[in-house]
């Protein structure tokens, strides 16, 4: 049997000619982020929030300029965004709602995976996707922390608590009538 590869060495990135970094981002990270940490590798995940919040996504393009604002290896960017579940290279939509699945929160209450079925059934999408219209995107999320108020999910960056199918159903509807669909911060 033959190992499938692919091409990373030749591979392209897609580029746009206005850069991701602003220089907006570039001076806020200077004066604000840059200083809380020893190193600028320490920096990494908060710009990296940054870029997520202002595209809904860290294209490969947004790596490689953050790689080089911080002075650190595309691949440690890299790395960290395909690491932790709260970045995507996939554009997700205005809200994500992202359940915990973690033991804690499948045993507490209804269960993460009684609220992810109704999340998908109520959006007509299945976990990772996006509706059609860019509103929701729906993630299963490993541990939020916050076991003994299970089960619990992120709605963008918000936690909520102590869920039950009806007060997810309520934060649904709540997001799709919320102006700019309760966009990120």
């Amino acid at each position: 049997m033959a190992w499938p590869t692919k091409p990373s060495g030749t591979m392209q990135i897609a580029r746009r000619a206005e850069p991701y970094v602003t220089e907006a981002m570039r001076r806020r990270w200077t004066d604000e982020v840059l200083p809380k940490y020893a190193t600028r590798l320490g920096a990494l995940m908060p710009v990296l929030h940054d870029v997520q919040h202002a595209y809904r996504h860290v294209p490969y393009q947004a790596q490689l300029e953050v790689a080089q604002f911080l002075g650190i290896s595309p691949s440690d960017v890299l790395d960290t965004v395909s690491f932790y579940d709260e970045f995507t290279v996939e554009q997700r939509g205005v809200v994500t709602i992202g359940v915990c699945h973690s033991i804690a929160c499948e045993q507490c209450g209804c269960g993460s995976r009684a609220l992810l079925d109704r999340a998908a059934e109520r959006l007509g999408i299945g976990v990772g996707e996006t509706t059609d219209d860019g509103t929701f995107t729906l993630i299963s999320m490993e541990c939020l922390g916050s076991c003994d108020t299970a089960p619990v999910a992120l709605l963008n960056e918000t936690l909520h608590e102590n869920l039950t199918v009806e007060s997810l159903d309520r934060l649904i509807d709540q997001a799709r009538t919320a102006p700019a669909h309760g966009g990120h911060h």
